[in-house]
Order: C-alpha cells, then sequence, then structure tokens
C-alpha cells in the first residue's frame, strides 16, 4: 500500500483530547460543556470518515510525531484496520454523547464534569490504539485508555463501585505489563516493533520457543481487555458504572480495543505463517470457543438485566477471536464484521438497560413483565438487538456470523462451525425470556405508574429523546448494515480489504 504524509490521524486523535480540557473549563455551564463534547464527537467522526476512500483506494495516511525510543517514533497510521475500528468507535461515540446527556441529566448524576472529560479522553486514546502503527505506540494508548477509563468506573463513588475499579486496574494494568514486557524483548529480537500485514515474528527472526512464549504473553495481555476466560471477571463487576459507560466498555471502546488487539497481534505481529507453522492458532481457537459456550451458559444465570448482558458480551467477544485464529479470508473479515454488527446491537441493548433504569428504576429481568406496554420504542430496539445478536436476519449479525461460518467451513474446522451454531442458539435462550416478559406478561403490580416515585412521568411512556433517540439510531443502524453492509461506512470492502492484506502480506 501506498503510504502518504498527513495530520489527519493526529487531528482525530487530538480533537477529544483538547476539548476534555473545554469540558473540565466549562464545568459551571453544563450547557457549553455539552457542546464541546458533542461538537469533538463530530469532528471527530468527520475527520475519520475523510480517510475512508484514502484506505479504499490501498493509499495510507501516517504522520510520525517524535522518538519515544531509539528507532521507534510515535507514529499514527491510517491503515484499512485501523480506519475500521475508529470508524466504530466514532460514529458510536456521537450516538453515545446524546445519550450520556439525557442520561446524567435524567438522574441528576455529580460530577457530570468528570464524566464527560475523561469519556473524551477514552475516546481519544481508542483513535490512539486503532492509529497505532507500531507496537510501543500501541501500548501507550492502551494504557492511557485503561487510566482514563478508572473514574468512570468509580463514578458512583460508592464502595462497591470503587471495589470495581480496584480489580479493573488490578487486571488491566497487568496486562498493560505484560504488553509492555512483550513489546521490549519483540523489540530486543527482531530492531523493530512495526505493524506490517502477514506479521514480521517468525522463524528467521526467533526461535521457535521464543515465539511461542510471546504470543502467550502477547495474548495475555490482549486477553484480559477482549475478556477471554479465565481472565473475565473485572466486566461483570464493573456493570456498577453507569449505563453510558457500560455501553463504552463493550460497544465503543476497552473490550472492543481488546479484540482490536487480537487481530492487529495475530495479523500483524505473528501472521498466518508464523501461526501455522507453530500451530499457536488452534490454541487460541480452543481458549476462545470455550469462552464463548461457557460466558452464554453463565448469561442464563444473571438476574441482573446488565450483568447478563456482560456475560453476552464475553461470549461474542470470543466470535471475533475465533474468527481472526481460523485464517480464512470469510473468517477474518467475519470478525472484523462481527466487531461493527455487535457494537451496534450491544449498545443499543445497553441504551435500552439505561432507559428502563432512568424511566422504571428496573435493572433485574424478573421486574421487566409487561415492560413493553409501557416503553414500546424501548423495548422495540430492545427486540431488534437481541435477535441480531441471536444471528436472524435481515440484521447486521446475521452478516457477520455468516462469515464466520463461512469462514469455519473454508478452514475445514465443523467443530468451530458447530460451535457458532451452538453459542447462536444459547443466545437467543437467554434474549427470547426477557423478551416475552416484555411483551407477552401482565404488568407486575409495583409497575404502576404509582410505584415509581421520585422521577416525574416515570411511566407509561418511553425516556426523554435525548435518551429514546440514541438507542432508535443504533436499532436502525443493526437493520440496515443486515441489509446493505457495504452502506453508509464501506464496513464490508475495508473488512475484506484488511483480510486479503493479512492473508496476502499487505499485498492488494
Amino acid at each position: 500500500m501506498e503510504t502518504y504524509g498527513s495530520w489527519v490521524p493526529v487531528w482525530a486523535v487530538a480533537c477529544s483530547l483538547a476539548a476534555s480540557g473545554m469540558i473540565l473549563a466549562s464545568s459551571r455551564r453544563p450547557n457549553l460543556r455539552e457542546f464541546w463534547t458533542l461538537s469533538a464527537a463530530g469532528v471527530k467522526f468527520a475527520l475519520i470518515l475523510t480517510l475512508v476512500p484514502e484506505a479504499l483506494a490501498h493509499r495510507v495516511a501516517e504522520a510520525r510525531l517524535f522518538a519515544i525510543a531509539p528507532g521507534i517514533d510515535l507514529t499514527l497510521r491510517a491503515d484499512p484496520l485501523g480506519v475500521f475500528f475508529a470508524l466504530v468507535s466514532s460514529a458510536l461515540w456521537i450516538v453515545t454523547s446524546c445519550y450520556s446527556v439525557g442520561y446524567m441529566r435524567g438522574l441528576s448524576e455529580h460530577k457530570q464534569t468528570r464524566y464527560f472529560a475523561c469519556f473524551a479522553v477514552c475516546l481519544s486514546s481508542t483513535v490512539g490504539i486503532a492509529f497505532a502503527a507500531n507496537l510501543l505506540t500501541f501500548v501507550i494508548f492502551y494504557e492511557m485508555l485503561t487510566i482514563a477509563t478508572y473514574p468512570l468506573v468509580i463514578h458512583k463513588e460508592t464502595p462497591e463501585a470503587v471495589s470495581a475499579g480496584r480489580k479493573y486496574l488490578a487486571y488491566t494494568l497487568t496486562a498493560g505489563v505484560v504488553l509492555l514486557v512483550a513489546t521490549a524483548w519483540t523489540y530486543e529480537l527482531t530492531g523493530t516493533l512495526e505493524f506490517r500485514p502477514g506479521g514480521f515474528l517468525g522463524s528467521e527472526t526467533a526461535p521457535a520457543a521464543t515465539c511461542v512464549w510471546l504470543f502467550v504473553l502477547f495474548m495475555s495481555g490482549a486477553a484480559v481487555k477482549s475478556a477471554l476466560m479465565p481472565l473475565h471477571g473485572w466486566l461483570p463487576t464493573a456493570m456498577i458504572a453507569p449505563t453510558p459507560v457500560s455501553a463504552l466498555l463493550h460497544a465503543v471502546a476497552v473490550v472492543k480495543a481488546g479484540v482490536f488487539a487480537v487481530i492487529r497481534i495475530v495479523g500483524f505481529v505473528f501472521g498466518p505463517a508464523t501461526l501455522s507453522a507453530l500451530g499457536l492458532q488452534t490454541y487460541l481457537a480452543c481458549l476462545a470457543g470455550l469462552t464463548m459456550i461457557l460466558a452464554s451458559v453463565l448469561a442464563f444465570h444473571q438476574d441482573n438485566l446488565k450483568r447478563r448482558l456482560a456475560y453476552s458480551t464475553i461470549g461474542h467477544l470470543s466470535y471475533i477471536v475465533l474468527g481472526a485464529a481460523l485464517l480464512t479470508p470469510a473468517s477474518l473479515a467475519g470478525s472484523l464484521l462481527h466487531l461493527a454488527s455487535h457494537a451496534t446491537m450491544k449498545i443499543t441493548l445497553f441504551f435500552c438497560a439505561g432507559a428502563l433504569h432512568v424511566q422504571l428504576h428496573k435493572e433485574k429481568i424478573s421486574e421487566l413483565d409487561g415492560v413493553a406496554r409501557q416503553m414500546p420504542w424501548t423495548m422495540g430496539a430492545f427486540a431488534v438487538a437481541s435477535l441480531g445478536l441471536a444471528g436472524l436476519p435481515p440484521l447486521n449479525g446475521f452478516v457477520s456470523k455468516w462469515y464466520l461460518g463461512l469462514g469455519a467451513l473454508q478452514a475445514a474446522q465443523p467443530l468451530a462451525f458447530a460451535l457458532f451454531l451452538l453459542a447462536g442458539l444459547l443466545s437467543a435462550g437467554y434474549f427470547l425470556p426477557i423478551l416475552y416478559r416484555a411483551f407477552c406478561r401482565a404488568p407486575q403490580p409495583e409497575a404502576e405508574p404509582s410505584q415509581t416515585p421520585h422521577q416525574e412521568g416515570a411511566s407509561g411512556h418511553d425516556a426523554s429523546a435525548w435518551i429514546t433517540f440514541p438507542l432508535l439510531i443504533t436499532a436502525a443502524l443493526s437493520l440496515i448494515l443486515g441489509l446493505f453492509p457495504n452502506l453508509l461506512f464501506h464496513f464490508w470492502s475495508l473488512a475484506h480489504l484488511v483480510s486479503d492484506s493479512i492473508l496476502n502480506g499487505g499485498s492488494p
């Protein structure tokens, strides 16, 4: 691919970082504070959108800023994989920002300025991860995301929230240290850390045993944020955070950064040839398959809606990891498509959970009898996203799962194909009872308007437009991208371009 100099990746990272300072300076003026949030979200998305035609034309924007180590620069490079991930994150940040305004105001949450400022830093970190041109730049932004997310996890500042925050840091900072060790070891062996389609670490640069240990280190570091079992424990605990933060964790930034790291390591550090020669992809596939099924089974036992969604996320992230491990054209493209489709569907589900909390103060599935009669638009969007995650057409979850299943057949792995089918059935199994309660049962007595005090106009209708419109938009995106996978954002083309570059060593 042709590389050209451009500052657009830098501005895309910097705009929300600058906005965080403006948000802090506007703490006494809520409307201005939220103006900076929404403006930065719009500008970031517009900047990233300009990179899409160049990526599709095999032209990569690059900006080298300064040296951070001998022979290693802080470099941002908008290759097709980075553009894909940045596009997903920036597009969903716009709707999440709108939703956050309604949620935080609806509950009169404290320390809203800190919340919006940290949110902006998180999105800068996420786009930095997307555009990192080498491992050290990647690790810097990866750790920056961890630190920026911590105040959001402990936002409520209750003992439970603080404890969840400590657990989150213990897991993610340890993972960052492991990644840094693997990065330093790689540099010592190869003298480079530059991501390269098809990988740069192999038998010609390191002994086979060393490659195996490096793979274990890299995957251990990435497995925490991608919530592969048994390193998933922080994620359900972090559901103590406000719902927009849960949406950030699951759909926009943190766990998506984890699976993005897996794809970067598999496709741009080791590469298919090295992984196949050492059989490493088999171990990764086994771990992903096990996580996919166990997390789905555990989801059945969660009565708290956000915790059930958390275990659903753990399972669906493993679809992406398993697809990457299969190393076929369809499976790699399916992994990326599922990264995008899971993002739109899961953010819809968390938005719906937050709307139920703001409007009816309900958090348990056992309390949702008849709730669709009170909040029809919200639960309609919930139904769309649930059925999409189960893999039903014509939603985008069906498209990504189709390619994942096709990839399993291309790899001659019927067991992987069976795991995808079984996990889809389990997804339907833990979502359909929620829909049955909401649409087919009569409301419980405590769900009547008189039983929901301290929330003016709390029942009988959906939440405010700031909350309801974003979840309708993301639900609509799930349908539109299922019918037309290449519409609006060119996700289909970008996914196949990335898959081809990994398997062909960067050749178009």
